[in-house]
This record gives C-alpha cells, sequence and structure tokens, in this order.
C-alpha cells in the first residue's frame, strides 16, 4: 500500500514523525504536511497566494499553507504517484465531536476521501499542555495493529475514519469501540487584551466541554478509556430535516412565494 501522509501540527511534529517510523514497516510512505503549525484551519484552501515548497528529503515535503492545500499537492501526481490512501496525524490533542468541524487534522483526511482506500483521522486525547513531551510512540504501535482490522472492513467510498486513542497506557487501555460524533457546548468567550502597541486584541476562546457524552459517543467511549473510531463523511445533509421538509407541500409554498402553482 502507498500512504500520503500528513497534518496539522506541521511537518516536524512528534506525533508525525512517530507515524511516519511505525507506518514505514508496512507501507511505501510519502509525507506532505505543513510547513509550521496549522491547527484549527479545517478545510481551508489558500487561494489568495501561490504555495511554497520545501524538500526536506525524497520522502518529505513541507507547505507554507494548510492541511487541506498540502493534500491537493500530495495527491495531484507532482511530487508523488498517486497514493492508495492518506492518513493525517498522530494529532496532539482531542479531536471529537464538533471539533472535526474546525481540525485541520481531520481536514486533511477528509481530502483524501476520493482515493482507493478509506482515509484515517488519528489524534491522541491528552491533557499536557506541549511544553511536556508526550510520547506518541505507543498511539503509534496501537493504529499499526489497528490497521490489520482496518483492512478487513467493507466501507461505503468516501468514508472517513476518525479515530482518537486516550493517552494511557496500552496495558490501561479497554479495548475500542465504533462512536458517533458526541457534542460540545459553546465555545468560551473571547478574551480581549492589549498588545504592546496599546491595540485592542482578542484570543479566541477555549472549546467548550462535551455537552453530550452518553455512551456510544466518543467522549463517553474515550474518558472510559476506550479507543474512539467515528465514521464520517462529507455529505452534511440533515436527512431527518429533509425528509420531514419533503412531507410538506411544496407546491403550495411555491404558490405562495411566487405566485403561482409549482409544475
Amino acid at each position: 500500500m502507498t500512504i500520503l501522509l500528513s497534518n496539522d501540527d506541521g511537518v516536524r511534529a512528534p506525533g508525525l514523525i512517530a507515524l511516519a517510523k511505525a507506518l514505514s514497516a508496512v507501507a511505501e510512505l510519502h509525507i506532505i504536511a505543513p510547513s509550521y503549525d496549522r491547527s484549527g484551519v479545517s478545510n481551508c484552501l489558500t487561494l489568495d497566494r501561490p504555495l511554497q515548497v520545501e524538500r526536506h528529503d525524497e520522502q518529505t515535503i513541507g507547505v507554507n499553507g494548510t492541511p487541506t492545500d498540502c493534500i491537493h499537492l500530495g495527491t495531484s501526481g507532482i511530487y508523488f504517484p498517486e497514493p492508495d490512501r492518506v492518513i493525517s496525524g498522530i494529532n496532539y490533542g482531542a479531536n471529537m465531536g464538533d471539533d472535526v468541524l474546525y481540525s485541520g487534522t481531520v481536514a486533511a483526511a477528509m481530502e483524501g476521501r476520493f482515493l482507493k482506500q478509506p482515509a484515517i483521522a488519528i489524534s491522541l486525547v491528552t491533557s499536557k499542555p506541549k511544553e511536556i513531551e508526550v510520547d506518541f510512540n505507543p498511539a503509534a504501535g496501537i493504529f499499526l495493529e489497528l490497521m490489520k482490522l482496518l483492512e478487513s472492513l467493507s466501507l461505503p467510498e468516501a468514508t472517513v475514519l476518525n479515530i482518537n486513542i486516550p493517552d494511557l497506557p496500552p496495558d490501561k487501555i479497554k479495548g475500542l469501540k465504533f462512536t458517533t460524533l458526541g457534542r460540545r457546548l459553546k465555545s468560551e468567550n473571547p478574551v480581549r487584551t492589549e498588545n504592546p502597541r496599546g491595540k485592542t486584541v482578542f484570543w479566541i476562546g477555549k472549546a467548550g466541554g462535551p455537552v453530550e457524552d452518553t455512551p456510544g459517543t466518543d467522549f463517553h467511549e474515550v474518558a472510559n478509556g476506550y479507543i474512539s473510531i467515528t465514521p464520517i463523511h462529507a455529505d452534511m445533509t440533515h436527512t431527518k430535516v429533509l425528509k420531514e421538509l419533503n412531507a410538506v407541500s411544496t407546491e403550495k409554498m411555491a404558490s405562495a412565494i411566487l405566485g403561482h402553482k409549482s409544475e
């Protein structure tokens, strides 16, 4: 298998390095990731300037853009042959529930949804501050074993697997659960302050805690020592609401809005 590896923490991030080391034993591996930390940029594309790339070695490229930019370049055939699958991570911190709307880690995986094999986003759920060195090697080893399971699954096209691994010793992890996305509370308000020149500036507030962490959600299972695997896809259609709306008379609605009967 040929794997394109990316992330949003940057091309030198320890989580990516640990994952690359583990995956290189089982796959042909290419790495293309942001040159610096681009956490929280979601599916953003850089359209207001050209992208610059820096080749670190034959296997690794850094891009001064977003995770989505990286996958666009990495799957284009410019630098590497088209891969079989995109894997994004290992992210520093959780990507659960509403996090997937903002996560560059998940966005990179989502951009690989068109490839032969389901794309995967991997995050290490840790509360340790970044100043404290986190060991990503156990999570990388766990994921390598998970790959054997994932290869046996038959999944629909354009499926992305969002995996969150508790930051626990492997013998303390209870197992794995297939989960739904939980929901978070509203984030904290922006923090107002002043820069050294006296200009008012704002820091975005912290993400809210889980509001939905019932059994079966990613929040609940990870908090109880399980690896969470959530299948997600790009179709954001609210199918339940669509079904309810389709039960409404569109002919009457069109008549009221347009002044004539719909054809």
